[in-house]
This record gives C-alpha cells, structure tokens and sequence, in this order.
C-alpha cells in the first residue's frame, strides 16, 4: 500500500514538472505546456547538421500547420555554433513553428536528448503521451493521435 502511495506520488510529481516547461522562441514568446491545454504538443530537438533532423521537418510543418490536428509544433534546435545560421536554416527550411535556441541544460526540462532527432509528444491534458528517436512522418504523428483520440472518446 504504502510503495503505491509513493509511486502515485512520484508520478504526480513528474507530470507536474512536465507541466511547468518553459522555453522562450527566436522571437523572445514564451511556450509553456500549461499554455496549450486542449491541444496536441509536439516538441521537437533537431540540428541543422543532421539529415534525419531535415527529413521530417517538411511534416512536421504540415503538421503545424494543418489547424485540424489541434497540434502545435515547437522546434528545439541543440548543438549549433552561431543562432544566426540557426535562423536564417529555419528561414531557408520554411519553418513556421517556433523555433527555441536551446541547449543540453534547458533540454533537461522535456527529457533525454539521446540522440537527434528526439521528439516527445504531449495530450491534450499535458500529459506525456510518446516519444521517438529518429525522424517522424506527419502520418505516424496523425495516426497515433487518432488512435489516442478514439481511445479517449470510449
């Protein structure tokens, strides 16, 4: 009895930390999983030098920007030298979503970057629902939520 009440503990602590994220884009705004209840996030770590990373970006894009999924995208791009290139990249990439300049230490906040690309995906209740290393299509990401959607609706 007394191990379950640490481990529902312990649980309610990490998602409550999850909710507490807080990652401030290129263009200085401020995303916090808090913000988006009610909606799918998808948070992404990414490199410019990483060709996985480049390969999804084009759906992750569509993803962003198809309003139907109720998905938002955030961008986290790790390991880079000069922002400026980062930017101009993303400008280059036709990235619409916010990008965030991050790094390892900040990183920490979502979870293990064990690799590049990383993604986790958030509920709509802020729960952590997935993650993946390795590229995404913009299918797998829409059939997983209807899937979980279909779930939800039983």
């Amino acid at each position: 009895m007394f191990r379950r009440v640490i481990l529902a503990a312990l649980l309610g602590l990490m998602s409550a930390s999850a909710l507490a994220f807080s990652l401030t884009d290129s263009q200085g705004k401020v995303h916090r999983l808090a913000d988006y209840k009610g909606k799918w996030i998808l948070v992404n770590f990414w490199a410019t030098w990483c060709p996985p990373c480049l390969e999804e970006i084009p759906d992750l894009v569509a993803l962003h920007e198809d309003s139907k999924n109720n998905l938002i995208v955030i961008g986290i791009a790790l390991d880079y030298k000069n922002p400026k290139q980062v930017l101009e990249f993303a400008d280059q990439m036709m990235i619409s979503y916010p990008v965030v300049l991050g790094d390892h230490a900040m990183a920490a906040q979502i979870g293990p970057v064990r690799g590049l690309p990383m993604t986790y995906l958030y509920d709509p209740q802020g729960k952590l629902v997935a993650q993946n290393m390795g590229p995404l299509k913009r299918a797998d990401v829409e059939r997983f939520i209807n899937n979980r959607s279909s779930r939800s609706k039983r």
